[in-house]
């Protein structure tokens, strides 16, 4: 018969001692791989991320909803990966001298916490959807659909920041101090921002315009980039 602590390792209520950001217990799940834990975070940013996802593109069409289920786990996934390699070259330069395998369970609990929030956050966005009028060329206003793309980025920073200075006395604790902590922290925000806001521009649209088709991709998806958009926003905003 398994220990009990063998079984808190891989049981679900985990989640929340992770959610707690409880150093102890999460840096000593960093220092060994187990793959019944990764399973179950993985499966965290699936139905976190997807519920927030449905719940942003239900506002345009049911389709368009489910669509936005399936990229919006699938961005932070990528991220996760992307971020992870990113960090394994540069966190030894930062002062924090761990294995691949420990960083990359550190921001795969870091993109848990985030995910877990968005699904928190899933409901207050479906009754904002839901009572926010049809979105369509003739009924939605300009302001009202920006005002809602806002709240939107406003949560989604929220969580990603959230989920990374969540686990800030984990990176100083495996670094050895604060200063190597804040670097690291520093890293992943600025790997998570510039990544995970590139691979949103190539697998837009998230809510869609209102005079466009629903559609998966973008035929255009892989053409200018995410710098490129805000610069050229800016430009209109103050030519205005």
């Amino acid at each position: 018969m398994p220990a009990p602590s063998a079984k808190l390792k891989t049981h679900p209520a985990e989640i929340a001692t992770l959610l707690r950001g409880e150093t102890g217990t999460i840096s000593m799940w960093s220092e060994s791989w187990n793959a019944r834990r990764f399973l179950l975070h993985v499966t965290v940013i699936i139905f976190g991320a997807g519920l927030y996802g449905a719940a942003m593109g239900w506002w345009r069409d049911p389709q368009q909803a489910l669509y936005v289920a399936i990229k919006f786990p699938l961005i932070i996934l990528l991220t996760t990966i992307g971020n992870s390699l990113i960090n394994a070259m540069f966190a030894p330069l930062l002062g924090l001298n761990i294995p691949f395998r420990q960083s990359f369970s550190a921001i795969v609990m870091s993109f848990t916490i985030a995910a877990a929030i968005l699904g928190a956050f899933s409901p207050l966005l479906a009754f904002m959807i839901w009572n926010a009028p049809p979105i369509s060329p003739q009924t939605i206003s300009g302001s009202t659909y920006n005002l809602i793309k806002l709240i939107n980025v406003v949560v989604i920073a929220f969580a990603g920041m959230t989920g990374n200075v969540r686990l800030f006395q984990l990176l100083a604790r495996l670094g050895g101090s604060r200063a190597v902590a804040l670097r690291v922290l520093f890293a992943w925000l600025a790997g998570n921002l510039f990544l995970g806001s590139q691979l949103s521009w190539i697998l837009r649209p998230f809510i869609g315009s209102p005079d466009l088709p629903v559609e998966f991709f973008r035929a255009s998806a892989l053409q200018g980039n995410f710098y490129e958009n805000v610069f050229q926003s800016l430009q209109q905003i103050f030519n205005n």
